[in-house]
């Protein structure tokens, strides 16, 4: 078990773990060598004919893993599943932990990375949150050898007579970089290309993140990518990936990284970590394949999705579960004093002193959360994400709030004590999936765009009613008539707020949602609605974390949280 000694950084824990050879993790799931595809000692890929062949065994049981609405910093949710994980596994259950891989763009700009913390970490921790398997890299050049294909067709005589002013598809690159949300590019003369607008995504908001999260298998993706639509010609129709016929190709460039990662905690549980859309952009989930081959290899699946339940967890639940025939057994809510605190009112230079008053403040955002986990029909248990700070008296505040309103709760420390402080939680969750479950997406998917919309608005966000511009007006209009009116949405939205102003903390009321923009998703089979001021290309703050990164003479990283 791990040292349980405080005072020492998260990397600096996860240096000193021992790590056992990933295929001796991979035999206690059954798993032989020949199942898997090695990177290095302790990452390997699951290979598509050991995929394939679990696919008559039954599942296990899974449990989701949301929030409130976070603080900037997180609030150690992926440290709660993490930490769940070892505790359900040193209860003698057969557990895998299913996460999404992090992003170059939080890591080098201020969020940090997605590995867990303290003594509730997936290792290798620095691999896994920079370059791991090459994942997010051959997304990165399968989403931009489309925009190449594409400006070279323009070029080329533009046999699709696509309009150049119309052209929907962005470059991406997984890092937080402002200055290329609008560019211009084929300039330098009728050798260069057609001159156009254009813009780059980060590489996590890419629809190919979201399509390889979604597809069952090889087959499939190919099925999602051809899908894409990438501009609309003259005639104002969508020209998709496969008017292109290119889907083949892009394909080809995502077959490795379609195959779900291996790796393990620091107490040596199986974790499968792989894909890794935004929630606050995208929808907020590990791959589907990730998740059921998990299902297949364990008895229990710890498994999280992006930021608060208003955006992860109903994204979890209104998509991936509904695409993927997922039913998830129980959800688990966490919270923490500060974040609770910071939705009272209190600054965050300010978050360390003890105010009970703010506390109890805050806790109508974590109402709000129960409320939405309960109105998908869901049960769960909160876990008060314990940090240095708290205080016994706050602590005590927010368990009798629990306690009057019949709200099961567990004092989780997983960062301090790693498995050990979540048999609590563990407990606690396993009694909780034996309630009733029922289950169910929020909305239909008869219900127009604005529906569902206005549906997610009022019942998720507690939010009064929907404002459209004139641009999404329209856009509805046309995705009617293009027959893409039955598919699910998926909101771009703060994280920060149950509203879409990030200012608007605690548990706002009488605010209306304003969405300016609708873009199709076809191949990831949902429509995105901006809200606010949402980016879908991050920029960096004032001191990046990367200002503190170095690495010494021996290739160990240094300054990486």
């Amino acid at each position: 078990m791990p040292s349980h000694s405080t005072g020492k950084t998260d990397i600096e824990i996860a240096q000193h773990a021992v790590l056992k050879p990933i295929k001796d993790v991979a035999k206690n799931l059954q798993l032989e060598e020949d199942d898997l595809e090695y990177y290095g000692k302790y990452k390997a890929k699951i290979t598509y004919d050991k995929i394939n062949a679990l696919k008559t065994k039954k599942d296990g049981k899974l449990f989701l893993v949301t929030s409130i609405n976070p603080t900037p910093a997180g609030e150690g949710k992926s440290t709660v599943t993490i930490g769940l994980g070892d505790a359900l596994k040193r209860l003698g259950h057969k557990t895998v932990i299913a996460l999404r891989e992090p992003s170059l763009g939080p890591v080098m700009g201020l969020k940090g990375g997605a590995t867990g913390g303290g003594y509730a970490q997936v290792v290798p921790m620095e691999d896994i949150n920079l370059h791991f398997t090459g994942d997010f890299h051959a997304l990165t050049a399968a989403n931009n050898a489309i925009s190449a294909l594409l400006d070279n067709h323009i070029h080329q005589g533009n046999f699709l007579q696509i309009d150049p002013r119309r052209v929907v598809w962005k470059r991406a690159v997984d890092l937080n970089d402002r200055a290329l949300r609008h560019v211009v590019v084929g300039l330098g003369g009728p050798g260069n290309g057609v001159p156009r607008e254009d813009g780059f995504d980060i590489t996590v908001a890419s629809e190919l993140m979201a399509v390889l999260c979604l597809a069952e298998d090889l087959n499939d993706l190919k099925q999602r990518i051809a899908k894409i639509v990438v501009a609309y010609n003259y005639e104002k129709k969508p020209v998709t990936v496969g008017d292109l016929g290119v889907e083949g190709a892009i394909a080809l460039l995502l077959k490795d990284a379609l195959k779900p990662n291996l790796v393990q905690t620091i107490e040596h549980t199986p974790a499968i970590v792989h894909g890794g859309p935004f929630a606050n952009i995208a929808h907020g989930c590990n791959s589907v394949m990730a998740t059921k081959t998990a299902l297949k290899l364990a008895d229990y699946v710890v498994t999280e999705a992006g930021f608060g339940a208003d955006l992860g967890a109903e994204k979890f639940l209104d998509i991936k579960a509904r695409t993927a025939g997922l039913k998830p057994d129980g959800v688990v809510i966490v919270a923490t004093i500060r974040a609770l605190k910071m939705h009272g009112g209190v600054r965050k230079e300010e978050l360390a002193v003890e105010n009970t008053a703010a506390l109890q403040a805050g806790l109508l955002n974590l109402q709000k959360h129960v409320e939405t986990i309960v109105a998908f029909g869901l049960p769960f248990v909160v876990a008060i994400n314990r940090f240095a700070s708290d205080t016994e008296a706050e602590i005590a505040v927010l368990k009798n709030w629990c306690s009057e309103r019949d709200i099961p709760v567990s004092l989780t420390e997983v960062w301090e004590k790693g498995s050990a402080g979540g048999i609590d939680l563990a407990n606690k969750l396993l009694e909780a999936a034996k309630q009733r479950n029922n289950f169910r997406p929020i909305y239909p998917l008869e219900s127009t765009i604005e529906e569902k919309i206005e549906t997610i608005v009022r019942k998720v966000y507690g939010g009064t009613g929907v404002e459209f511009s004139t641009k999404a007006l329209r856009q509805m209009e046309d995705f009617k008539r293009f027959g893409w009116g039955h598919l699910p949405v998926c909101i771009a939205k703060t994280q920060y707020s149950l509203s879409d102003d990030p200012k608007k903390t605690g548990r706002p009321v009488d605010f209306a949602i304003h969405v300016r923009e609708l873009v199709p998703k076809l191949g990831a089979g949902f429509i995105v609605a901006l809200t606010g001021d949402v980016l879908t290309m991050p920029g960096l703050p004032i001191e990046p974390a990367a200002y503190q990164m170095d690495v010494d003479e021996n290739g160990r990283a240094i300054g990486l949280f």
